[in-house]
Formats: structure tokens, C-alpha cells, sequence
């Protein structure tokens, strides 16, 4: 058995980092993590969106299963037993440090100990709202970047904090223990301090812009209106990438400091480290900012894994998702896992399955409807509720830009029954519609 640290950001695209082949990116502590350990080249959210994806990992449950659609927080259910709590009554000693954001307050999840922990506060977002469709009014606001010097403050507070706890109790603890560390960065806003905003002066635009397909898609029209992405100016798209390049190496540098307490006090050969990311950005790809979408830079995410259990230089081309990160701390500590609870441990996911399935969905803010995502080796699906569905090869076309949903129907209908396997889009998606028509009920009272 061997203790856990998760490290879970919030926000970071898949291929923002030099270890998954970005150039342009000064990650050399994920690089540290990938040479000592097992990088999973294809991981995925449960869905692209704070509340959803965060509490379908809390839960061992698919987003649809626990109803958490948006990032409102009226009218959840709040008896899904956490993972903390499931861990806890087997022995093992649990942590939560950081942003929690999911369907019950943090003090309510059985973990042994809090750290800062922090939930949204209600009512959450309210602009949720798809029967009628909601525009996000001055969404450009949310676009701040540039130079701030408490930019990192509540960050600091949080990784010194667990830090802290590493050396002066998890050195000392008896039993093993499981420490989940979440960090508010690289989520917007994009403001970093002066150090990180100088390390990237020059930065790319976006390769693909709105003159793509798959920007035409109608989906990704609803989420440009929604969030009014289309009113940003070069100066704004500059400085987002610039701020998005410097957060990210701060989160790294962050994980060089954990690794370097595990180091100093004595823990490195028997913990377990493994970073990831609740969602992705689209970075202005297609036109499209921050998350919510089921294109790959929205819900793919980074996930690096070293420590006793994990081989070393080892990668992973199976996808995977979160709910199988979160498996992978049972394993780890020797914890039996509810049977009924989705994923299976990194630990054992073969490197090259090319029959495994993954899942992701959306049911929030910024589109007129659902949305399903199936992976199943190079080919993925995107199954819409109300617009043309979207067939992409990854292998050969990794910026999904050309659909080929009309030219492959046979793949295009064995990953619909993939998914038909998992749940009826049809179902489900009522089921949101009318979730979100009560929580607009309680919203009128709130």
C-alpha cells in the first residue's frame, strides 16, 4: 500500500505543456513527473465544466447519474457518498486542500481533515438558462490578463498549506494516507505576477480561427454568442494566451515544490503523485474561449502519474478519463471501491486498448441542448441533441477539422451504440431540460 497525492488544476488544457508536445511552454517539473513515471496521452473529463466534471470524480458517477448539469447549485441531490468517505471508513487517512465546487459543502464529504477547502457559494452561476437561450452579458469581462502581484495568493495559501501538512503530519502518520491538492490556476482570469508575464513575451495566435468547419458547427456558434467571443480583439486573444502560458508554469512550479517536500521528507518512495486537471480551454481555437464544448481541447486533459505503483517512462495511449484517476487512489492504498462506481485504475489500463471506450457529456451553460462525446480508439464521436452530429479520426486529423460523420456512417453508428450502451441521449437529455426548468423555479425565488 502507498499514499496518494492528487493534484488537480483547474482549466489546463491537454496540450499546454512541453510533455505533451507544446514548444512553446516551460514545464520542466511535468517533465520530471513524465520521465519518473507514466504520462496518459489521452485523458478526458467527465464533462467540460467545473461543478459537472468535479463532482462525477467525487462520486465514481457518470454527471447524468447525479444530475450536477451546470454550475448552479440549487436543487442537488447530496447523498452520493464521496470518495473521501469511502476511503475513510476502510482506514485511510484523507485530505481535501483547495477548491471543492461540488454537490454537497465540503465539511459534508467524510474526508478526515479540510484543508482551505471551498465551495461555490449559492446560488452559483445563474446564467445557465438553454429553454430560452441565455447570452452572458459583458462575458468580455471575463477576459482580464496582465500583471496582478496577489495573482497567486489564494494558490500560495492553499500549496503552502498542504505542503505544511505533508512534512508535519504525513511524514508521521502511521496509515496510509491520501492528500488531494486542487489550485485555482490556469483559470481565468488571466493574471499572473510580473515574473511569469516576462517569461512569455512573444506568444502564437490560434492555428484554426472561426473560419473552420468545425467552427461553423452550431454548438460552437451557440457557445461564441453565449459567451461573446466573437467582440475579443487580438490585443485580448495576445494577452489570454500570454497569461494562460504563465499560469501553468506557475501550477508547475508548484509541483515541484511537493515533489521536493516528498523528497525531503523521506515520502518519495511511497507516495504516489498524479496530476490532472478538472476540464481544458479552447484557447481561442475556432473562435472559442474556456471550456464547454466536447472538442478535444476543452475535454482532454493532461494526467501524469509516478510513484511506486506507476512505471517509470511509461506512456499510455489508451484513453482514459477521471473517473479512472480516481480509481487509481483505491488501488493505491489498498481501498475496496463500490462496485457500481465507474472507472477502472490507471494502474491497469493496457497501453494500447484499442477497444476501450470513453465518455464525456454537457448539459450547462452556452449551447441550445446536450451533447455526448464517445472515444474509442482513434475515432470519436460527438452525438448532438439539436445539430449534426460530428465524426472525427484523431489519428489523422488530432485538430478535428474535418467531420466525417456522412463519410464513415458504419463508425459512425458503432459509436453510437457505444453510447447507447451507456445511457439514451435522448432520456438524458430531457432529464437536464427538466432539472434546469427547476432550478429556474427556485431561481425566481432565491
Amino acid at each position: 500500500m502507498s499514499n496518494v497525492i492528487l493534484f488537480m488544476s483547474d482549466e489546463h488544457s491537454y496540450s499546454y505543456s512541453s510533455v505533451y508536445g507544446n514548444p512553446l511552454i516551460s514545464t520542466p517539473n511535468m517533465e520530471m513527473l513524465a520521465n519518473n513515471g507514466t504520462v496518459y496521452k489521452n485523458a478526458y473529463c467527465p464533462s467540460p465544466l467545473c461543478a459537472p466534471s468535479r463532482s462525477a470524480v467525487m462520486s465514481g458517477k457518470r454527471v447524468f447519474q447525479i444530475q450536477v448539469y451546470n454550475n448552479c447549485i440549487l436543487n442537488l441531490k447530496t447523498d452520493y457518498p464521496s470518495y473521501g468517505e469511502m476511503l475513510s471508513r476502510q482506514g485511510i487517512y484523507t485530505v481535501y486542500a483547495g477548491k471543492c465546487d461540488v454537490y454537497n459543502s465540503a465539511e459534508n464529504l467524510g474526508f478526515s481533515e479540510l484543508i482551505m477547502a471551498k465551495d461555490r457559494n449559492p446560488p452559483g452561476d445563474t446564467n445557465f438558462t438553454r429553454r430560452p437561450f441565455a447570452i452572458r452579458m459583458n462575458a468580455a469581462k471575463r477576459a482580464g490578463h496582465g500583471v496582478k502581484e496577489d495573482a497567486f495568493i489564494n494558490d500560495n495559501k492553499t500549496i503552502d498549506a498542504a505542503i505544511e501538512w505533508i512534512a508535519s503530519k504525513g511524514a508521521l502518520l502511521e496509515q496510509p494516507w491520501v492528500l488531494v491538492i486542487n489550485a485555482l490556476k490556469p483559470h481565468f482570469p488571466q493574471y499572473v505576477t510580473q515574473k511569469y508575464w516576462d517569461m512569455y513575451p512573444v506568444v502564437d495566435m490560434p492555428q484554426y480561427g472561426s473560419e473552420c468547419e468545425s467552427a461553423a458547427h452550431p454548438y460552437a456558434g451557440d457557445l461564441r454568442r453565449h459567451f461573446e467571443t466573437d467582440l475579443f480583439t487580438k490585443e485580448q486573444t495576445i494577452g489570454l494566451r500570454r497569461g494562460y502560458l504563465g499560469c501553468i508554469t506557475y501550477v508547475d512550479e508548484q509541483i515541484g515544490r511537493i515533489m521536493d517536500t516528498l523528497k525531503e521528507t523521506g515520502l518519495i518512495e511511497d507516495t504516489n503523485f498524479i496530476y490532472t486537471s478538472d476540464h481544458g480551454d479552447m484557447m481561442g481555437k475556432f473562435g472559442m474561449w474556456w471550456k464547454c464544448s466536447l472538442y478535444e481541447d476543452s475535454i482532454r486533459v493532461p494526467c501524469i502519474a509516478a510513484g511506486p505503483d506507476f512505471e517509470k517512462g511509461k506512456i499510455v495511449e489508451t484513453p482514459v478519463d477521471l473517473l479512472d484517476v480516481q480509481a487509481s487512489i483505491f488501488k493505491a492504498v489498498g481501498a475496496q471501491r463500490p462496485e457500481d462506481w465507474v472507472g477502472e485504475p490507471l494502474q491497469e489500463i493496457q497501453k494500447n486498448n484499442k477497444d476501450r471506450v470513453v465518455f464525456s457529456e454537457y448539459h450547462g451553460h452556452g449551447t441550445r441542448s446536450g451533447a455526448f462525446m464517445v472515444r474509442k480508439g482513434d475515432w470519436k464521436l460527438i452525438y448532438y441533441m439539436e445539430a449534426p452530429n460530428q465524426l472525427f479520426n484523431l489519428a489523422d486529423d488530432p485538430n478535428e477539422l474535418n467531420n466525417l460523420y456522412e463519410r464513415f456512417p458504419k463508425k459512425g453508428k458503432e459509436l453510437e451504440e457505444e453510447l447507447r450502451l451507456i445511457c439514451s441521449p435522448e432520456k438524458e437529455n430531457e432529464r437536464a431540460h427538466q432539472f434546469e426548468a427547476e432550478q429556474n423555479k427556485l431561481l425566481d425565488r432565491f
